[in-house]
């Protein structure tokens, strides 16, 4: 595809920027349309996903044909079923009358299901059903129905995590799977960020009949180097509030650091992979848990290093290696002393206590006689017991305190310990927390 082409779609469907990445996305969208192919679109909240579906839907064939959009987060678990599939009358309490589900009333048409990683397993089920013959039954009835409906799923979570942890189904991923769409975050497209915020900008300024907001050149670096978690969602936000609330028209970066929250700068010790995952320095990737685990271990390695020291120091051995442990490790000794050496060797306080003499420790080779193996001197290496820490503990610890700094609000809380809001109901229900 040329770039004159990826540009035309651009224009046609309001997508601003030119990262590569983000081409490159375009481009897929482009060339998997024209077939009837599942698609799955992955990428952070905020990204801009449900644009790349219309996208699909709009250079296919089935253009004609009616296109839904379904955040599967949105809808409770008891009747999402009833509104993919359709119900008959009676088949519940409430079902007064028959009702005809989005598969049935989209045939011929395109369904993005977004949030897909949300769906109930049980549904997942009847899903697989649907993209492997197309059949499906609505809720209290018996009679299989035929539909031809694209389906095009999104997720903003690792459904590979999901699948190993149980609340995803294996062949559905595979099956959704067919062609991957990665969005890329607002925070990888370099100059974009600045863009969008021109164009945000105007769009808001024609709405409110004021002056566009400008930023000066500092105010432009300020804003690129925020990471913006809620990504283009986020972006338009600051525009909007900028747009409305400030009496100056050209931005410095002091008042923009007034519209960026400080406490959305990541404090976690690992970095942000492309496909919203999180990794390591070296780019290998980790799940929620295994950055929890990372975090514990960590504090067992500083806590084993501690004990490590302090049996060093009252041994009086590896002098060197003692002091490179507590430079090493001088934010957990502030207030620790060096130990003085004579010689090589450490000094300890004399006999008498006194703070300020202190004599030389005397050597193995002083205290020992060799050439007798009676009186030989063993090192014996000092074991140190491993704490347990839970992992189950700190999550909850986590949640009860989410929840406090929000009074109770779970939907901020479910977002400051970047979990979904579903996700967060069940740990309240596992750890017993409904009534906190």
């Amino acid at each position: 595809m040329t770039p004159s082409e990826i540009q035309s779609i651009k224009q046609r469907f309001g997508i601003i920027g030119n990262a590569p990445t983000l081409n490159y996305a375009i481009q897929v969208a482009a060339q998997v349309a024209p077939t009837d192919m599942t698609v799955l679109i992955t990428g952070e909240s905020g990204s801009g996903k449900e644009s790349f579906s219309k996208i699909i839907h709009a250079l296919s064939p089935r253009k004609h044909g009616q296109f839904i959009a379904i955040n599967c987060g949105a809808i409770p678990e008891g009747t999402i079923d009833s509104e993919l599939f359709g119900h008959e009358k009676g088949s519940f309490t409430g079902a007064q009358e028959a009702r005809k589900g989005y598969f049935e009333v989209t045939n011929g048409g395109t369904i993005f299901l977004d949030e897909i990683g949300e769906m109930p397993l049980g549904t997942q089920a009847r899903l697989l059903r649907v993209l492997e013959n197309g059949e499906f039954i609505r809720v209290g009835s018996s009679k299989v129905q035929k539909t031809d409906v694209r389906v095009v799923a999104a997720t903003n979570v690792n459904l590979l995590d999901a699948v190993r942890e149980g609340r995803f189904r294996e062949d559905l991923y595979y099956r959704l799977n067919t062609v991957p769409i990665t969005v890329p975050p607002l925070r990888e497209r370099g100059d974009d960020i600045y863009l969008l915020f021109r164009k945000f900008a105007t769009d808001f300024a024609d709405r409110y009949r004021v002056k566009p907001i400008s930023l000066n050149p500092e105010a432009v670096q300020e804003l690129q180097r925020f990471r913006f978690p809620g990504n283009i969602r986020q972006l338009k936000n600051v525009a909007e509030q900028m747009s409305v609330l400030e009496t100056d028209r050209e931005v410095d970066a002091r008042r923009l650091r007034g519209y960026l929250p400080a406490d959305q700068s990541s404090r976690l010790p690992m970095l942000v992979h492309a496909a919203g995952q999180a990794t390591d320095g070296a780019g290998n990737a980790y799940s929620e848990r295994d950055l929890l685990y990372k975090v514990l271990f960590d504090m067992r390695r500083d806590m084993t290093d501690l004990k490590r020291l302090v049996l060093d120091l009252a041994g009086g051995q590896r002098p060197q290696e003692t002091q490179e442990l507590l430079r090493q490790n001088s934010h957990l000794f502030t207030n620790l002393s060096p130990v003085p050496y004579e010689g090589g060797r450490p000094l300890r306080p004399a006999a008498d206590g006194a703070a300020s003499e202190y004599i030389l420790t005397p050597s193995i080779e002083e205290t020992t006689d060799y050439e007798d193996d009676s009186q030989r001197v063993e090192d014996i290496p000092h074991e140190t017991e491993e704490e347990t820490l839970s992992l189950e503990a700190k999550e909850k610890e986590m949640i009860i305190k989410a929840l406090k700094k929000h009074n109770n609000k779970r939907k901020y809380a479910a977002h400051d310990l970047g979990i979904s809001e579903r996700t967060l109901y069940r740990k309240l229900k596992q750890y017993d927390l409904e009534q906190v």
